[in-house]
């Protein structure tokens, strides 16, 4: 099981059985938790839209909110998840209190109010909590809590060489995309396995087709940790030269989403419950997010080795697209453009063998790095409506 699928099932137990108790009667239907380290997303669901103010900003050890124009239901309290150690939905005048009791310093990064949409039927207040001081003491008994178990087994990479087969890749004056690729993918996969500390797979081992969902698939299907897939560029200008790496965009990210959410059985894939569309929906998007943060801090973590070995790289060498291969929902990705194969300096540097070793084990390093790092953050803030609940 990866890191990242045990967070998802750690969120799912979250959501299941802590902070989503269902009023009998009101307005207020529900609250939620989606939460890691250093944030906490609270999720308040409406039968109603309604307008939010902050009473106490979280300075007390408490962020309370009053949603004016709804009833609270019965019943509405418990433990909570993250930043938050308990929560109370109560009556006050014509108006829902809602009281956060604050497990560690904590103030509101941003709130906001979704209407229904996106398969979900009701309004849903989302409060968006971030952590800034030490742990605070109790006032009453927090929830018992299980501790995360330790991964026993070596991380799994997953080297895409790109192209291949029928599907040659860009030309240069000397070789073909889809042989520089290859030849790259093992030797990677040799700098890899020499260390000791990873397995590694291959979506192709030789001159073969493999399609672009089947690459994808290989990574999921293998419960991979890392996916990363080799390719060398091309431009119609002689003169440029230099590796990038791409990772995926806001828009691929809905494209991901909607592609993985075709079929009937997405939510058994993630292993998420089924009892709740929208509960499922907002898990997916949690775990989408999360594989962004993780595939932008592997990029960074890349190109900052990849600069240190001294290998050319594009002047906007972190960029971002919709590509096909990035579009796991659940498996950080990046793909690495490791030249231009129509610059003849770059071509000369993807042919060389000794060139290919360095840039390989820079690329190794890059990994061992990485994983050496704490996590990224399960979620991140951002003003524009992406991984919205």
């Amino acid at each position: 099981m990866t890191a990242l699928a045990f967070v998802v099932i750690c969120t799912v137990a979250l959501f299941s059985t802590r902070g989503f108790a269902w009023g009998a009667q009101g307005d207020v239907l529900g609250v939620r938790f989606g939460a890691d380290g250093d944030r906490t997303r609270v999720v308040i669901d409406l039968d109603k839209s309604t307008q939010g103010r902050v009473i106490d900003t979280g300075a007390a050890g408490r962020v309370t909110l009053a949603l004016n124009g709804v009833a609270p239901g019965r019943g509405l309290n418990g433990g909570g998840s993250g930043l938050v150690r308990s929560y109370q939905v109560s009556a006050s005048g014509g108006a829902s209190r809602i009281e956060l009791e604050l497990a560690r310093g904590s103030e509101i990064e941003r709130r906001f109010l979704l209407p229904p949409g996106d398969g979900v039927a009701h309004y849903r207040y989302v409060v968006d909590l971030k952590a800034v001081g030490g742990a605070i003491a109790a006032s009453r008994p927090a929830p018992r809590t299980t501790p995360a178990p330790r991964r026993a087994e070596r991380p799994l990479i997953v080297i895409d060489a790109g192209h291949g087969g029928k599907d040659p890749g860009a030309s240069g004056a000397l070789t073909r995309e889809k042989q520089v690729t290859l030849a790259a993918a093992l030797v990677l996969k040799t700098e890899l396995e020499r260390t000791g500390r990873y397995r590694v797979r291959l979506t192709r081992a030789d001159d073969t087709y493999v399609d672009l969902y089947r690459r994808v698939s290989i990574a999921r299907q293998s419960d991979a940790d890392l996916f990363i897939s080799l390719h060398a560029d091309a431009g119609s200008d002689p003169a440029l030269r230099g590796a990038s790496v791409y990772t995926l965009s806001e828009q691929g990210a809905g494209r991901a989403v909607r592609e993985f959410t075709r079929t009937d059985n997405w939510h058994r894939e993630l292993h998420l419950p089924g009892r709740d569309p929208s509960v499922d929906r907002i898990l997916l998007d949690m775990t989408q997010r999360a594989t962004q943060n993780r595939s932008a801090q592997f990029a960074r973590v890349l190109l900052t080795h990849l600069e240190g070995s001294d290998h050319p790289l594009l002047r906007r060498s972190h960029r971002d697209a919709g590509l096909a291969v990035l579009l796991a929902p659940d498996v950080p990705a990046v793909l690495l453009e490791m030249g231009f194969i129509t610059n003849p300096e770059d071509e000369r540097l993807l042919t060389d063998e000794r060139a290919r070793r360095r840039l390989m084990k820079s690329v190794a390093d890059g990994i061992d790095r990485y994983f050496r790092e704490p996590t990224a953050p399960l979620m991140t803030a951002s003003t524009d409506g992406a991984g919205q609940p």
